[in-house]
C-alpha cells in the first residue's frame, strides 16, 4: 500500500515531460469546441442554447492564458 501511494505521489514531479499549462489550455479548448457543436446542433433543431457570456469568456481567457504562458516559458525559459 505504501509503495502504491509513493508511486502515485511521484507522478506529480516538478521535472516531467508534460506541460501542465498546455494540458489545461487544451481541455478548455475542447470544452469550447463542445459548446460550439452543441450550439450548432440545438440551432439546427430550432432551440436556443443559452450560455452565460461570463462562462464562455472565462474559457477563452483560460485558453489564451495557458497557451500564452506555455509559449512564453519556451521562449524566455532557456535550456537548463
Amino acid at each position: 500500500m505504501f509503495n502504491y501511494l509513493k508511486l502515485k505521489w511521484m507522478a506529480f514531479k516538478d521535472k516531467n515531460d508534460i506541460n501542465e499549462k498546455s494540458v489545461v489550455g487544451f481541455a478548455a479548448f475542447v470544452i469550447m469546441v463542445l459548446f460550439a457543436i452543441v450550439d450548432l446542433v440545438t440551432g439546427y433543431v430550432g432551440k436556443d442554447l443559452v450560455i452565460n457570456e461570463f462562462i464562455y469568456d472565462s474559457f477563452v481567457l483560460v485558453v489564451l492564458g495557458a497557451f500564452g504562458i506555455a509559449e512564453a516559458g519556451k521562449i524566455f525559459g532557456g535550456k537548463k
